[in-house]
C-alpha cells in the first residue's frame, strides 16, 4: 500500500502506521511541510531516499506533492521485543542477522529458507536493508508473516545485544579458512549474511565469534546469498537433528 502527499505522510508517521521507505522528488527548494517531513523521518529513524521527477511518472494522476510512502505489510519489532518474544534460555535458537541486503526478491527468498529452517527472528538494519514490500512477500511465499523480524538503527548494537545473552555469532565469508562445517551448532547462534558485492562489513565481522566459509567450487567466486543461507541453515538442522 502507498501514502501520497507530505501531509498524509506526516499523519500515517504520527499514527504509528508501519512505514518501510519514503521516495521524494530532487528539489532545490523546500518548503516548511517537506522540512517538517524530513525531520519527522529523520526522528523516527525512517529509510526515504531522493529520486529524479521521471520516477514518480506513475503517479502523475495522484497528488503525491513529491512524496510517496510505502507501507510495510508488515509490523516489525525492536531488537528488544524480538528477544523478548523469541529468547528462551534453555533452547537453541537460530538469529539471522542482514547486513546489506537489499534485493527483495533475494530478502524474500531468505525469509523463506529461515520459516522452513526454522530461524527464531531475523534482523535487519534501517538504512541498508531492502524495503518489506509486496515483492518481498510474494517471494517470500507467506513466510514473511510466519516470522518475527526487527529493524534497528545498527546492526552492530543488534549483534552486541544478542551476544550478551551467550548467543555464538558467526559471520559468513568466502575469506576465511574455516568452513560451516567446522562449527558444533548444538546452542544458540546468530548468522550474519552479507550482500554478494560488499560481504558483511568490516565493523560488523569484527564482532563475530568466528567467521565461515561454504566449501564451494574453485570455478565460481559465490553463492547467491538466499543459497548460501540455505547451505549453512541446513547443517544447523542436520546437527541438531540427525
Amino acid at each position: 500500500m502507498e501514502i501520497y502527499g507530505i501531509r498524509s505522510i506526516i499523519e500515517a508517521i504520527e499514527s504509528s502506521k508501519e512505514i518501510s521507505k519514503v521516495y521524494l522528488i530532487k528539489s532545490s527548494a523546500q518548503s516548511n511541510l517537506l522540512k517538517s517531513l524530513l525531520s519527522l523521518l529523520e526522528k523516527k529513524s525512517i529509510k526515504y531516499s531522493f529520486v529524479p521527477k521521471e520516477r514518480f511518472n506513475k503517479y502523475k494522476n495522484k497528488n503525491h506533492q513529491g512524496a510517496v510512502a510505502i507501507l510495510s505489510p508488515i509490523s516489525l519489532l525492536s531488537i528488544e521485543e524480538l528477544i523478548l518474544k523469541t529468547y528462551k534460555e534453555n533452547e537453541n535458537q537460530i538469529y539471522l542477522l542482514l547486513d546489506g541486503i537489499t534485493d527483495t526478491r533475494n530478502f524474500g527468498s531468505i525469509i523463506r529458507t529461515s520459516v522452513a529452517g526454522d530461524v527464531a527472528g531475523i534482523i535487519i538494519s534501517q538504512n541498508n536493508s531492502a524495503p518489506i514490500n509486496s515483492d518481498v512477500i510474494k517471494t517470500s511465499a507467506g513466510a514473511a508473516f510466519k516470522i518475527p523480524i526487527a529493524r534497528v538503527n545498527n546492526l552492530k548494537d543488534a549483534v552486541l545485544h544478542i551476544i550478551s545473552l551467550g548467543v555464538k555469532v558467526y559471520s559468513l565469508s568466502e575469506k576465511s579458512t574455516k568452513t560451516i562445517y567446522d562449527i558444533n551448532y548444538n546452542q544458540s547462534v546468530g548468522l550474519i549474511m552479507g550482500s554478494e558485492d560488499k560481504g558483511v562489513s568490516k565493523g560488523v565481522i569484527k564482532l563475530s565469534d568466528d567467521i565461515l566459509r561454504i566449501p564451494i567450487s574453485s570455478s565460481i567466486d559465490s553463492l547467491n546469498v538466499s543459497a548460501a543461507l540455505s547451505a549453512v541453515i541446513f547443517e544447523i538442522v542436520r546437527q541438531r537433528n540427525f
